[in-house]
């Protein structure tokens, strides 16, 4: 490949991504897709209508990751979750922070880029403050704690990190087909169990379940087959454009944001290049932001109170943090991670799933107080 046409390929695939982000910030705005207020659903009032759009969300994605591995189109074994160092204690832990810092900041870091498009001030406030706090977590003070605590203790599985890859060792499968074998039954199984519900059988809960899903394939699409390069130009190595992991990616928030802030801040210095990360965060405002102005409920929103306010900032940096400690988010380790059947994605959601409990207990604590 020639330098020129590396160079339009890097274009396309960033632009293509954009493009995936876009819908994916029009269907969540469209709607409501958001897994905090799933749980919410559940915990305060029994209903799992959410949580079945989400639970078909991850089923599309599985289906759609793996049959592009069985396909050929992908190799699997490549994406950013599949690594056989189980950090355990940091998903577990970034997880739990991620997920009680989701519920005072009023919804993931998705959702805060779905909200900014549809004019909520304060979901900007809480994109700032949790870009910054990811950053530090990345690379500055925090990052220096992260790695001296919770990331030394971990466990490595030989065969690697997904599901799929220990039945095709324990069996001596094809790994393509081990994983597509899995996703048909892991994957099927939610398919179904969202569908049995006559209550989840709207327009807006198929479109939110299955587009939301589509959304996270073609993601893993754009980054794995179109971004693959098999020989760059002038260093020869096989390299997926765009990545800012060097592996195959998918749609995740929380790093990007810290991405997407220092791509900005730093924008004349011709070493920080565009990425994935910064192009779908820009791509999920606008989407959202679309779809707003289309349904009219662009809505101009404000902090509340001073509580308000603090409430929403300390929610900002426990997500900044606990979702790079978590490697992921709610859409990172919660969509993408648990549709290559990652273990360390389902502790990563395990802890989210405790942390958001425990928030809404907070909250309901502060609500008995007053």
């Amino acid at each position: 490949m020639e330098l020129a046409d590396f160079l339009k390929l890097q274009s396309q695939v960033l632009w293509a991504a954009f493009a995936v982000a876009v819908a994916f910030g029009f269907i969540a705005q469209r709607t409501h897709f958001c897994t905090m207020g799933a749980i919410s659903d559940i915990v305060n009032m029994g209903d799992w209508t959410r949580m079945r759009m989400w639970g078909m969300a991850v089923g599309v994605a599985m289906l759609g990751f793996y049959g592009m591995g069985w396909l050929g189109w992908i190799d699997a074994g490549k994406s950013i979750y599949t690594s056989g160092r189980i950090i355990w204690l940091s998903a577990i832990v970034g997880g739990a922070l991620f997920g009680f810092g989701m519920v005072l900041a009023s919804g993931c870091g998705s959702k805060t880029l779905v909200r900014i498009g549809a004019g909520s001030l304060k979901s900007l406030v809480v994109f700032f403050v949790m870009g910054v706090t990811a950053f530090a977590t990345l690379r500055g003070v925090l990052a220096v704690l992260r790695v001296n605590t919770v990331d030394k203790v971990s466990f490595e599985i030989p065969a690697g990190g997904a599901a799929p890859m220990w039945l095709a060792g324990g069996l001596g499968w094809d790994p393509a087909l081990a994983g597509l074998v899995l996703a048909l039954v892991v994957g099927g199984a939610l398919l179904v169990w969202a569908l049995l519900s006559a209550d989840f059988r709207s327009f807006n809960n198929v479109l939110g379940g299955l587009g939301i899903g589509l959304v996270i394939v073609a993601m893993w699409w754009v980054s794995g087959h179109l971004g693959f390069v098999s020989e760059h130009p002038e260093t020869l190595d096989a390299m997926y454009l765009g990545s800012n992991s060097g592996r195959m990616e998918s749609l995740t928030f929380t790093a990007p944001m810290a991405y997407a802030l220092d791509w900005l801040i730093f924008f004349s210095d011709t070493s920080k290049l565009l990425t994935f990360g910064v192009v779908t965060v820009a791509g999920v405002v606008v989407g959202a932001f679309v779809c707003s102005l289309v349904e009219g409920s662009f809505r101009w929103e404000g902090f509340r109170s001073t509580q308000d306010t603090a409430l929403h900032v300390v929610g900002a940096v426990c997500m900044g943090a606990g979702g790079v400690t978590a490697l992921g988010c709610t859409v990172g380790q919660g969509l993408s991670g648990l549709s290559t059947l990652s273990l360390t994605s389902v502790i990563a959601v395990a802890g989210i799933v405790v942390g958001a409990i425990a928030g809404f207990r907070f909250q309901m604590w502060l609500l008995e107080r007053e």
